[in-house]
């Protein structure tokens, strides 16, 4: 593979990551920026915003895109939803994103975790939207029934890629599994906001794109994140190639075609990049 380009090329800022990091280790958390190495991390650190990571640091999968460690799961930590609470209060954010490993080994997925999570966050920030991506709980409607009873702004979960891709991408996933889920929880809350995204540059055919689109779109999702794939290590799945800024403002327009509410559609978009201008974009519609 050719030298990454231009477009995706940052500054890593040093003084904001380490705050942030800082502020984390103060109070005993882990975020996904750092554990899944994002890019975006200085950018986002420099705005004072973090994605928070519940449940532990390993995750039951092992997702052969994802840099989060596989391994034994760690004890749930009772107190992680106050904590996490409390430093987003900290932070002073008006729009907290809370996301998790995946917990296969726990009845529930960790699905009452996420709920305790939004409460103390709600408790203690109250003008705060509260924003969570949720691993799939192996589509268990009573786990996902008790992360909507508390009410998130928005219900993000990703679909992460193309149906031909889960077999060599996310195997232990499932494809029609995701759109479920997705549908599953725009039924149960009609009014709230229901987010996915996915990656490019694994092998993907742009008719699969637009394939995927109306998957997506007909389980009634509202947001749409597309970026980059980037292989954390030589590891992980390959890159089958560079994506253009061009392409990404064409996948754009195909998803807004289809009458999705916000698309943030670029080689550094992420799952929660600029996650609260989304929520506003998304309610500003008519």
């Amino acid at each position: 593979m050719s030298a990454r380009p231009e477009w995706l090329k940052v500054r890593f800022n040093r003084e904001a990551v380490d705050e942030v990091a800082d502020l984390m280790a103060k109070f005993g958390l882990n975020t996904v920026c750092r554990e899944a190495n994002c890019p975006n991390r200085g950018e986002c650190c420099a705005r004072r915003t973090a994605t928070f990571l519940i449940l532990g640091g390993n995750c039951t999968r092992n997702c052969r895109f994802c840099n989060i460690a596989c391994g034994a799961p760690e004890p749930v930590d009772p107190e992680e939803p106050e904590r996490v609470a409390r430093a987003a209060a900290e932070l002073k954010l008006r729009h907290v994103v809370v996301t998790s490993v995946t917990r296969d080994d726990l009845p529930d997925g960790g699905a009452a975790h996420f709920a305790r999570a939004i409460c103390a966050i709600r408790e203690r920030l109250p003008g705060a939207t509260v924003e969570v991506l949720i691993p799939d709980f192996k589509g268990d409607r009573a786990s996902l029934d008790a992360v909507m009873a508390a009410r998130p702004d928005v219900l993000n979960h990703n679909v992460e890629t193309v149906a031909s891709l889960y077999a060599a991408v996310r195997p232990q996933a499932r494809y029609a599994r995701s759109l479920e889920v997705l549908r599953y929880c725009k039924a149960a809350a009609p009014d709230g906001l229901t987010k996915t995204g996915f990656m490019v540059g694994l092998g993907e055919t742009e008719a699969q794109i637009a394939a995927l689109l109306d998957d997506v779109r007909a389980t009634g999702c509202d947001l749409l994140t597309i970026g980059q794939y980037l292989p954390p290590t030589p590891q992980h799945a390959p890159l089958a190639r560079y994506v253009s800024p061009e392409e990404f403002e064409r996948y754009r327009r195909m998803a807004l075609e289809r009458d999705f509410r916000y698309v943030a559609s670029a080689p550094l978009a992420r799952s929660s990049y600029r996650a609260q201008e989304a929520v506003e974009a998304a309610r500003a519609r008519p």
